[in-house]
Formats: C-alpha cells, structure tokens, sequence
C-alpha cells in the first residue's frame, strides 16, 4: 500500500496535508526517513512511526453500540444527530456504517462497521438472519397474538410478514414481551402489533444472529467487538 493513502486512511489529514507531514520528515519506516508517498509499505510487516509514535493500520473497524432514542441509524443526516456523530473521532475516520437501521425511538444492539462484505452478509433478505426485540406493549398480549405472529400478520401495506416468534414475559394492562423476526421491513415490530390491534410502547433491539447485546454497555455507549465475536458473525449460518 502507498504510504500517503496509507496515512490518510487513518485520519492523519488529506493526502494533500498527508504530502506535507511527508515532507517535514517525521515518517519513518522500519527506521527509515520517507518523504515520498508513493514509496509503498506492508502495513502487516513494516514498522511505521510518526514522529516517533508508532502508526497501527487497521482495515475494518467491528463496533457494538447500544443505540439510544433520538439517534438516527445513518451515517449522516441534516437534521438529526446520528449514531456516527457520536463515535469517537479516530473510529469515524475509518467510515463505518450501521449495519441495518433502528427506528430514531428504537434503542438497543446496532452493529457499526466498514467491512462491507459483512454488512450484506448479515443484511441480505436470503440468509433471514434472526433479531430479537424486547418490547413494551399497551394492552394485554395473549396467546391468540402468539399465534397469529407464528402464521404471520398481514400489515398495513397488505403486506404478510414471515413467521415470528413471540414470547410473552409478562401480561397485563401492558405487557412485556420478545419477539424474534427475520426480516427488517419499515417499522416492521410497531406495525405487526397494530396488524393485531396493539401499541408498541418502548422497543429495544437484543440480539441480532449470534450477537447479544452487552448489557454492560450503557445507552450510546460502544465497544469494539472481540476477535470471536468478528468470527462467529463472519460464520454464521441461520
């Protein structure tokens, strides 16, 4: 990989500003001054230091976040903050993106990356990867609701959803339930539960494939994923 695209991918400026560091002397390469950006390195073999300070390339970038409310999952909007606004600038350089979307008032698990490949994997309609929602529902949910969502409802579009899951943890005036789909229509959760005369109250996303939210992570806080977590999503079969 060339040096200067090398530099600029990982936020060290434009490849303009990236010529001038280049040219001041401060880049050194196994020990070696450079000053041509076209010299090429092996970001996996070669040490590469910036003014002594030892440059780690990284490709992709795998992050947890658990979304809070009021976040749009999008890499930019011109109203909104979104969920990359909130990222740390030396994450941001590297371009993620949310993998999917949830609703602006949808909390919980949103998986963050560059790593395209990945994103289709996790993302195209033929894999029916599952995600499971925990969700606070106004009326009570009984078992005529888990049926109907095992057959598959009807939505307002005229639309009939796969079967999905729906587990009831607590009835009453409102109920606390899960419900695991395998696609990822507009509003699908909001919408399946009017298809049966009801109202999602609160929405929050706990699980998407293999990955589990880390409860530990607290609303708009992130992590990057461990190396068994990348692979297990990189492996995963529904």
């Amino acid at each position: 990989m060339r040096i200067d695209k090398l530099l600029a991918n990982m936020g060290y400026g434009s490849r303009k500003e990236v010529k001038k560091l280049l040219k001041a002397g401060g880049l050194k390469v196994n020990g070696e001054v450079i000053k041509d950006g076209k010299e090429q390195v092996n970001p996996e073999a070669d040490t590469v230091a910036l003014y002594g300070e030892e440059v780690h390339y990284r490709e992709f970038i795998y992050l947890m976040m658990n979304k809070p409310q009021g976040l749009i999952s999008a890499t930019e909007d011109n109203h909104d903050e979104t969920v990359i606004d909130i990222l740390e600038m030396e994450d941001q350089v590297l371009n993620p993106f949310p993998v999917g979307r949830l609703d602006k008032d949808t909390e919980g698990l949103l998986l963050i990356t560059n790593d395209g490949q990945l994103s289709h994997q996790l993302l195209s309609p033929k894999r029916h990867v599952p995600k499971t929602y925990f969700a606070v529902i106004e009326g009570e949910v009984t078992e005529v609701d888990v049926e109907a969502f095992k057959q598959g409802v009807t939505l307002d579009d005229g639309y009939k959803t796969k079967p999905g899951q729906l587990t009831i943890v607590k009835q009453g005036i409102t109920s606390d339930i899960e419900l695991t789909i395998t696609e990822g229509k507009f509003h699908q959760v909001k919408r399946m539960f009017e298809a049966v005369g009801k109202k999602v109250m609160y929405l929050k996303r706990i699980s998407m494939g293999p990955l589990a939210l880390d409860e530990s992570l607290e609303l708009g806080e992130y992590r990057e994923l461990t190396e068994e977590e990348v692979t297990m999503l990189r492996e995963y079969r529904p």
